[in-house]
């Protein structure tokens, strides 16, 4: 089991190893260096350790944000994914989990902001108490340099005010601190998963606040709040010597006033790279979005799915991309992820869409799919297309047998796979690694199958006019039927053809038993690699996994199963 767990997700964990070793270095070394470091000894006979905490926190939280936006360059992953001499084999699958990445960095980022805010109150506290009457001796000295000519402050709390939080919100830093505290606290709630399944809106508009957060991260440190000795009155004022004659500074030639200055701002320094990247990543979605998509066709299927046929100058796909639709009709800033379900030898492309909230409800509503008459093709609202984008399922085909897996709607992305193979099938020309493809669709509903059934059929036929049977294994499970059903089925029972989907191959009714199901292709193929691809719900995603790792030999000659989910 071991063995089978590090061949499917050994890569993962090194690198997720990586970046927490990369975190906990730069968070010790900066520490350390904050608490040994000359020019801040005075800085922190005021602030104690907490200057370190919230510096190597701030350093981590620099190094995060710096990392946050790249998983989500749709475009430069899909240019990685088609470099195949930089990215093979387990390198290839690691893209397929950007988005995990890009949670993984934000938890990165949570953390270390809350190190941060929370060190910052301390430092805050003791910069306030400082300037009390009860600080004696050289912490009372170094707070009171900078109320004469001549001296630089190193205590930016110059009074002693009663409200530390209104003193606060006097600064720089304390202002773009909070907006960045809000920010994050709204893009980290409204990305948790019932808020993106109740009101994907929500969660949509909420995460372009990032923005906000990023400007403010950008000025936070103009404020220079936390200064330290300068190089120049190091190099005249010896700390050793003189931090016990304080009160013989402004006397004794050998120890001057020591001077002080506010760190320069490095935050900066560290996100302009992504950001300008991800504007880049912007400025081609708006480029995209003022190209002309003409739709050519609308489909309206049971279950509430509505199927567009588009054209667009210039569009190539792959089988299993998707694309991001906007309606400007509907709202001009969201865009919606939508796997490809037409094939690249067609002359068009098309997406299947189910109503699955307020956006998509009122897209069906738009076209005239919720129980009205179809519009013309010419009055229908206008859409913006960006994309395409590589997924897992691109990789098919670079396995000899895969095994695919689809719950509900996440058929779509097969649709497109399947039609592909049946036109490379069609071009007796075209040699294919992949030899062989179990389907496996689950679903609750028997009018989901109408839209599908065409294509399997299609299929079916080909693959036997062409003397391919045993290149398709298919199999269907109906989760969910009524009484009316199971008589209509009993009553209209047929030996050659399956009753709900008119196909040769019967519809099973309730869940595969995956232990035999994979013990069965294990046995079928003792010495292949089998790519196992999924789209649909969580927990049937870990039950995958789970069989992958199963069923996987230790033995390198043996079967082996990489498992693939599709994530956009």
């Amino acid at each position: 089991m071991m063995g089978c767990w590090i061949l499917n997700e050994g890569l993962s964990t090194i690198l997720v190893l990586l970046w927490l070793g990369i975190n906990f270095y730069l968070f010790i070394d900066t520490f350390y260096w904050y608490e040994e470091e000359e020019s801040f000894h005075y800085t922190r006979v005021i602030l104690g350790s907490t200057l370190a905490w919230a510096r190597a926190s701030a350093l981590c939280l620099n190094f995060n944000c710096m990392l946050i936006l790249i998983p989500i360059s749709r475009n430069l992953i899909s240019f990685i994914r088609g470099t195949s001499i930089c990215c093979r084999g387990p390198w290839r699958r690691q893209l397929d989990k950007n988005l995990k990445f890009h949670k993984l960095v934000a938890y990165g980022i949570a953390v270390n902001a809350t190190i941060h805010i929370v060190a910052h109150f301390f430092n805050l506290e003791r910069y306030h108490w400082s300037q009390s009457e009860e600080a004696q001796g050289l912490l009372a000295a170094l707070s009171k340099l900078g109320n004469t000519p001549n001296e630089s402050y190193l205590n930016p709390v110059r009074t002693f005010p009663k409200n530390t939080t209104t003193e606060l919100l006097r600064t720089i830093a304390g202002v773009t601190g909070l907006v960045i505290s809000l920010a994050l606290v709204l893009i980290m709630t409204s990305s948790t998963e019932f808020i993106r399944q109740a009101s994907y809106e929500l969660f949509w508009y909420t995460h372009h606040v990032f923005i906000i957060f990023f400007l403010s991260l950008a000025i936070h440190g103009t404020g220079r709040i936390v200064r330290g000795q300068t190089q120049d009155s190091l190099s005249l004022h010896n700390i050793t010597f003189c931090r016990d004659r304080y009160a013989e500074w402004q006397t004794v030639a050998q120890c001057p006033v020591p001077q002080f200055s506010g760190k320069e701002p490095s935050a900066w320094k560290w996100i302009l790279g992504p950001v300008v990247l991800y504007a880049c990543e912007r400025i081609i979605r708006f480029w995209r979005f003022q190209q002309e998509v003409v739709i050519t066709k609308v489909v309206s299927h049971p279950s509430g799915v509505l199927e567009l046929h588009m054209k667009k100058r210039g569009f190539k796909m792959a089988p299993g991309q998707y694309i991001l639709v906007q309606c400007p009709a509907i709202s001009s800033l969201e865009w919606h992820p939508f796997t490809l379900t037409s094939a690249p030898q067609e002359d068009f492309f098309s997406v299947h869409i189910r109503a699955a909230g307020d956006w998509t409800a009122a897209l069906l509503e738009a076209f005239g799919a919720e129980g009205q008459v179809l519009q013309e093709p010419w009055s229908l609202p206008r859409l913006a297309v960006d994309g395409p984008f590589g997924t897992a399922l691109t990789d098919v085909f670079h396995y000899p047998v895969c095994v695919c897996v689809a719950a509900g709607i996440g058929v779509t992305p097969f649709a497109a796979l399947l039609k592909s193979i049946w036109y490379k099938c069609s071009e007796a020309q075209t040699p294919l690694k992949l030899s062989k493809v179990y389907f496996y669709w689950i679903c609750r509903d028997a009018r989901a199958f109408e839209w599908f059934a065409d294509l399997l059929l299609s299929l079916e036929t080909r693959m036997s006019e062409q003397g391919k049977t045993h290149f398709l294994s298919y199999h269907i499970f109906l989760t969910g039927w009524d009484e009316n059903q199971a008589v209509h089925i009993a009553l209209h029972w047929d030996e050659n053809t399956d009753v709900i989907t008119g196909l040769k191959q019967k519809t099973f009714y309730g869940r595969p038993n995956w232990n035999n199901e994979f013990k069965q292709i294990a046995y079928n193929h003792p010495s292949s690699s089998i790519g196992v691809f999924f789209c649909g719900p969580k927990a049937l995603s870990r039950t995958l996994q789970k069989m992958c790792r199963l069923y996987s030999s230790a033995d390198p000659r043996g079967v082996h199963f990489f498992y693939n989910k599709e994530s956009f």
